[in-house]
């Protein structure tokens, strides 16, 4: 075995799901103020860091061509230089980005790819930065970053730097279907009208099950989901398939689309439907998955 080979550090970057948001307010500096549960799939890109001279960046799966025109300003080679800075170090790594996941898609897939290119990092560096300086420097990236470092279900504040994580959530059957439409989230946000949300209570303890999961969600919602159906009409396609589709306790739009999740009563009724989905809708990108807890 090759040296680079046997210090490959790879880390996972899964899919960030709302699963519930609401916009309760807006900055002088222009940045919404947001308030939701966030938590994270069984499905998603990886990112594996080699020792190299340099700082270099190869994306391969099948959604790389989207980030062909991003090159150097790709998010994982910003994590990388901005972790180098705050730390000095000199090494660098070459940087593999595995594409699994849509893009501009609504599952936080830049910013946990970003997370991931990080804590791959701090391994392969063996850097010394402690959780609030790392944390600190993933806010200035993005403000998804930090969610998807911890890595874990929270509910999240302000702008994404407020987490408060919720241990325990049931591994729920999903079903992730995206109609292969690409929404910028600045365009969505654009297209939100209305007065602002409060923020819901936020639960003392997690749901018992799926069906209490799908129950406490459905008293919640997405407040960007109208917004996304007038700049993408496919999103409400995509709802009422899975609002039809036999066991779905619960359909929702994630971030700011376009991307929409079924939550499922088992995990058999959730891989018939991604199968019929997938058959009937070619188009569309549809994954059976299961939520973490």
């Amino acid at each position: 075995m090759t040296q680079s080979a046997a210090t490959a550090v790879t880390r996972t970057a899964p899919a960030k799901l709302n699963l519930s948001l609401h916009v309760t307010g807006q900055r002088a500096d222009g940045y919404h103020v947001l308030d939701g549960l966030i938590a994270f799939a069984e499905t998603g890109d990886s990112v594996t860091a080699r020792p190299a001279d340099t700082l270099a960046l190869s994306v391969g799966g099948p959604f790389a061509h989207a980030l062909d025109a991003e090159a150097e300003a790709n998010l994982v080679l910003r994590a990388a230089r901005a972790l180098a800075d705050r730390t000095g170090t000199t090494a660098g790594a070459a940087l593999h980005l595995d594409k699994q996941l849509p893009v501009a898609a609504g599952l936080g897939g830049g910013s946990a790819d970003a997370a991931a290119a990080l804590r791959a990092l701090v391994t392969l560096w063996d850097v010394d930065i402690d959780d609030a300086a790392l944390h600190a420097l993933a806010l200035e990236l993005g403000a998804d970053v930090p969610v998807c470092l911890a890595g874990r279900a929270a509910f999240v504040g302000g702008i994404g730097e407020e987490l408060a994580p919720l241990d325990g959530l049931p591994p729920a059957p999903l079903v992730l279907v995206n109609p292969g439409v690409a929404v910028p989230t600045p365009r969505v946000f654009r297209a939100r009208s209305g007065a602002f949300s409060t923020a819901p209570p936020r639960w003392r303890m997690p749901p018992s099950g799926v069906r209490e999961l799908a129950a406490r969600l459905s008293a919640q919602r997405n407040d960007l989901t109208t917004a996304a159906e007038t700049v993408a009409p496919a999103v409400g396609e995509v709802l009422d398939a899975l609002r039809e589709a036999p066991g779905c306790l619960l359909a929702r739009m994630s971030g700011s689309g376009a991307t929409c999740f079924g939550v499922f009563a088992n995990t058999a009724s959730a891989q018939t439907a991604a199968h019929t989905l997938a058959a009937s809708r070619p188009g569309w990108w549809v994954r059976s998955s299961r939520l973490q807890g």
